[in-house]
């Protein structure tokens, strides 16, 4: 059977050279492989995403000549097939419901901090790690999010340690087997109240669904590939190989991004690029990897 890739972007703005270099690489990797691409659009938060971003997606895909197989997967069109694996992981007390936002969860790292006069452990993207000492049993029915209750998660594994096969490499140069480190991560959402889902279970079910069996994707989703191992073995999904590439960085050393503004797709193609000079662009981005300002 062929292997299975996607690219998965979420279109909360227009695709800029970051994202070229992500298709790009997904697509080489699958035709080197002899296999398939499929086209996911990550739609789950429902105050970011807009369609009119969804249709310029596929459209400066088809301009730079990337072609996808079957119908495009939707997830704000299979909130069931979350939901199922959410209340998996419920019935056997995986998770719990959470009133605490972000603020009330500074607000709580700040008291403790204050009070043990040490800093409060942070996961790999820097946000203070729950829970939060006293945090559960304040909790009532009225909640902002549903969160994976790691040490009952990891309890359930039985000492069983989870790693998967990186086929690219990770921020410190991490490849071949990976051991995951999800206690690293602390009690993750896994749904909010205002999107039945969060990203990392819903990339796990989307990906089982569509039988993908490789992960071309971004260094900055290296560590939370132990998540998703995790979750992976408590639903009982299969594991497709990953491969994490390099991100491209504007002159200031930061990682392109649509809330910055960076240069998109279509502003470059109106300024005069073709899709050559994105991909030569892209080429050249692989060595250096810091924008330029022209082809």
């Amino acid at each position: 059977m062929a292997p299975v890739f996607r690219f998965a972007p979420s279109p909360t703005g227009h695709l800029h050279l970051g994202h070229a270099l992500s298709a790009l690489s997904v697509w080489r990797a699958a035709q080197a492989a002899g296999g398939r691409v499929l086209l996911r659009i990550e739609d789950i938060d429902r105050s970011r995403c807009r369609p009119d971003f969804a249709a310029a997606i596929e459209e400066d895909l088809a301009w730079l000549g990337l072609e996808w197989d079957g119908e495009v997967r939707r997830q704000s069109e299979h909130f069931d097939d979350y939901a199922d694996a959410l209340a998996r992981l419920e019935a056997r007390g995986l998770i719990y419901p959470s009133r605490l936002t972000r603020s009330d969860i500074s607000e709580a790292v700040t008291r403790v901090e204050e009070a043990e006069g040490r800093p409060w452990p942070r996961d790999p993207d820097g946000a203070a790690r729950q829970p939060i000492p006293g945090a559960r049993e304040s909790e009532s029915e009225t909640r902002s999010a549903m969160r994976l209750d790691m040490a009952a998660a990891l309890a359930e594994l039985g000492g069983e340690r989870l790693s998967w096969r990186e086929e690219g490499e990770g921020p410190a140069g991490e490849t071949g087997l990976v051991e995951a480190a999800p206690e690293h991560w602390g009690d993750v959402v896994l749904a909010r109240k205002e999107a039945p889902t969060s990203y990392h279970l819903a990339v796990v079910v989307d990906d089982a669904l569509q039988g993908v069996t490789h992960v071309v994707r971004g260094q900055d989703m290296f560590y939370a590939t132990a998540v998703h191992r995790l979750l992976q073995r408590l639903l009982g999904l299969p594991v497709p190989a990953y491969r994490h590439h390099r991100l491209v960085s504007d002159e200031d050393g930061r990682k392109l991004a649509k809330s910055r503004g960076s240069p998109s797709l279509r502003s470059l193609r109106v300024s005069g690029w073709s899709p050559d000079d994105v991909i030569a662009a892209v080429d050249q981005l692989l060595t250096p990897h810091v924008l330029k300002s022209s082809p």
